[in-house]
This record gives structure tokens, sequence and C-alpha cells, in this order.
């Protein structure tokens, strides 16, 4: 992985069609439609320079909105938002994207992404297909998936030849995908990493606790900083203006080798917080 000499907090990861984004960005999963433009702007301001939504979050517009209140030329934010189950399908993604983009406000998107495989519509690979068009045309600029397992990725880059730039995937300290991540190095895809902080149920487990008390920081900046040193691309979100300024805020200290093995230890097999992709 290439990351630039950055301040960490601004540090990029390369993706493999060469685009760079942010390594730590800003998500906003579950935040009111009518909250997302002061929020966004205000982590914007804050110093977050990549922003995370979906169709499904029903806050595009209010994002696009942030993203133009926040005195930051758009041209330097790294913008992501994903295609929902419903509107898989060739034509129906290429319609969906569209409305995405209206709603957003932009001509092009950073990163586009499908949202979950859905394997019982069996449409994946034809949506895919639709994606690939869409960079083809400059429409987005990179393209990749959400919970997608290795048969998915297998069968999608086996059948249209393109790999996608990453997967985001529900990863956090007590579900830490191993397996998977593996799969992503060895098919040169990123790994970004959705409720990094196990919609904050990580926070009060008291390993974590115990190194944010020696480290002097806040149990959320041990977990993000936990991602960031695996080469992990993350977005945490926050609704307190406070905390967003925290999560940025995560340079200056390194986890040793007797953090990482104890946050290591913390794994669980049952740990999975979000739906299974096989069925959801």
């Amino acid at each position: 992985m290439d990351i630039t000499n950055a301040p960490l907090e601004q540090a990029l990861v390369r993706l493999s069609d060469g685009h760079m984004m942010p390594q730590l960005g800003f998500g906003v999963f579950k935040v009111d439609p009518g909250e997302a433009q002061a929020l966004v702007a205000d982590a914007i301001r804050a110093g977050y320079r990549a922003i995370d939504t979906a169709k499904a979050y029903d806050n595009e517009e209010g994002v696009g909105a942030g993203v133009r209140d926040s005195g930051v030329p758009a041209e330097e934010i790294f913008l992501t938002t994903k295609l929902w189950n419903e509107d898989q399908g060739y034509d129906k993604t290429l319609a969906a994207y569209d409305a995405s983009a209206r709603r957003l406000g932009l001509d092009t998107v950073n990163l586009y992404l499908m949202h979950w495989p859905h394997p019982q519509a069996d449409l994946y690979v034809e949506t895919w297909k639709a994606f690939v068009r869409l960079q083809e045309e400059g429409r987005v600029t990179s393209i990749g998936v959400s919970n997608f397992l290795p048969e998915h990725l297998e069968r999608i880059i086996g059948e249209t030849g393109v790999t996608p730039v990453l997967n985001q995937i529900e990863l956090h300290p007590k579900f830490q995908q191993h397996a998977l991540r593996a799969f992503h190095e060895t098919h040169g895809i990123l790994t970004e990493s959705w409720s990094p902080l196990g919609q904050a149920q990580i926070l009060k487990d008291d390993t974590i606790v115990g190194i944010a008390d020696k480290h002097g920081k806040t149990p959320a900046q041990i977990v993000i900083r936990w991602h960031l040193d695996q080469g992990i691309i993350t977005i945490p979100k926050a609704s307190d203006r406070g905390h967003m300024v925290d999560n940025l805020a995560v340079g200056g200290f390194a986890l040793d080798e007797a953090d990482m093995a104890a946050i290591a230890a913390l794994d669980d097999p049952n740990g999975k917080i979000g739906p299974d992709p096989k069925t959801f």
C-alpha cells in the first residue's frame, strides 16, 4: 500500500486504478437528512477530506449541500456514495447513479460502491458491468463494492475482468475479518471498514479502555489508530462535534506490540453486528 508523507490524519492511499483517497474519512450512516448538511460542513471544516454516504442513508442532498457550505472546494473532497439493492441491474444502475449525482449536486462521484451483493436477485454481475461503463465514460472516478465475500468478488472479476478498487466491510476489533482481508491483499483490493468503532460497543471494552488510559487517548482514538496502522481505510461517524475532532486527531502516538496483540485477542467469530452478505 502506498501512503504519502502527509500528516497521518490526512494520509492518502493509492487505489489500484491509480487514484488516491484519504485513509481516514467521515461516515454519515443514519445521520438525519435535516442534520447532514451542517454536520458534513463541520466535518470538512474540522479537516476531513473524505465523506461516505449512500442512497439508502437518504441524506445525499444534505451531504452535497454540506460540501458546498464548507468553504472547501468540492474538488478537494473525496466523496463516496453507494447503489442500493433495489436498483441493481444494468439499466437501473445507470439511472440510479444519475439520480444520486443529481442529489449530491455533482457531475462526477469519486467512488461508487455496490452496497451489497444481494445474491438472491443474482444481478450483481450485470450491475458491476454498469459500474464499469460508468467509469469508462468518466462519470465515476473509481468503482468498488461493499459487503462482498470472496465468492462474489471472484465472480465479478472472473466475468468482467475488472477488479474493484476496494471492498467496504464490517470490521472492528470484535470482528477482524482476517480471511477476507487476505483475499483482498492477494487481489490488490483495499479494505475499508464500516462500523469501525463497533457501533460504540467496543469503546466500553476493558482492553480498549486500558490501552486508551495507557496512552492518554480516547478509546475511539485507539480503535481508529488500530485500523490505520494496518493500512485499513476507515470512516468513523460522529454526531458530536467534539468526538468528530477527536477522531481525526490520531497522530502523535503509536500502538506497541503488546497493544496490537491485546486487540488481536478480541477477535470473536460471533462478533458480527450487521447482516449476513449471503442472505441480506
